[in-house]
């Protein structure tokens, strides 16, 4: 028996090594946060459990290993593991691997029902501080290429007030990293109305799309045609729709972040 766990501990600690070995050198990195739908709750199909190639997961030893779904599974400020499923994460880093020479890391740190007050700087959740902690750590391997950012279902009722919270965000987090031309992408929410008010998720979008003109370096990636999980009184995307919106996702930060 002790001999089987000798052969165990030295068994991990090889497979570890190899990890390690493997996600040395430099990364292109993409912070990954938000609420539910960017931590994911489409279901895991067969399909989307493989080892994606040359994309690399930030871990909870703080270290790039190879990355395997669910996304999620390492954030700090997560809920239950078993809530975590399919996310945009998985199909924006296949997609761009596919058409970059260079490592993918990514760190995805996203909380499922947060308000965005939750995300701003200070409060009580420490929703920033975490992150803020995860990408500087990150950061040691490479270089931070864009934030993906996904969030508004439990603030959607509200757009003026949202804008208010988003613009600080993204002034606060660039300023912080020293990165004033970081490329921030978020995504619309879904646009089917779960809302139970007459507007549905209109108005938030449209609030959403239109700071593409105020903030710089700021893309929207649009979540038309894509479908729920449940019905039509779910906000979350089913596993197809999580597909399509994270290859939107690449699609934005291919065009925009092109000789960057």
């Amino acid at each position: 028996m002790k001999r089987f766990f000798t052969y165990l501990i030295c068994s991990l600690t090889f497979t570890m090594m190899i990890a390690r070995s493997e996600a040395s050198g430099k990364f292109d990195i993409y912070l990954c946060i938000g609420q539910s739908n960017m931590a994911g709750r489409a279901t895991l199909t067969p399909a989307v459990m493989d080892t994606l190639v040359n994309v690399y997961l930030f871990n909870d030893r703080n270290f790039f290993e190879p990355a395997v779904n669910p996304l999620n599974r390492y954030s700090t400020i997560r809920k239950g593991i078993g809530m975590q499923k399919l996310g945009p994460a998985y199909s924006f880093a296949r997609k761009v691997s596919e058409k970059s020479d260079c490592k993918i890391g990514l760190v995805v740190n996203a909380r499922g029902g947060s308000s965005i007050k939750s995300w701003e700087k200070g409060a009580s959740d420490n929703y920033y501080g975490e992150m803020l902690s995860r990408i500087r750590e990150a950061l040691k391997y490479g270089r931070l290429k864009a934030v993906l950012w996904h969030q508004g279902e439990a603030d959607c009722r509200y757009p003026e007030s949202y804008k208010i919270y988003i613009c600080k965000l993204v002034e606060q987090l660039r300023a912080d990293l020293n990165m004033p031309d970081l490329l921030f992408v978020a995504g619309e929410i879904s646009r089917w109305n779960w809302t139970g008010h007459t507007e549905g998720t209109i108005p938030f979008n449209k609030m959403l799309r239109s700071l593409e003109d105020s903030i710089p370096r700021f893309k929207v990636v649009s979540s038309e045609g894509l479908k729920p999980l449940i019905d039509e009184n779910d906000p979350h995307f089913d596993t197809d729709s999580q597909i399509i919106l994270g290859e939107r996702y690449a699609e934005k930060v291919l065009r925009y972040n092109r000789g960057k």
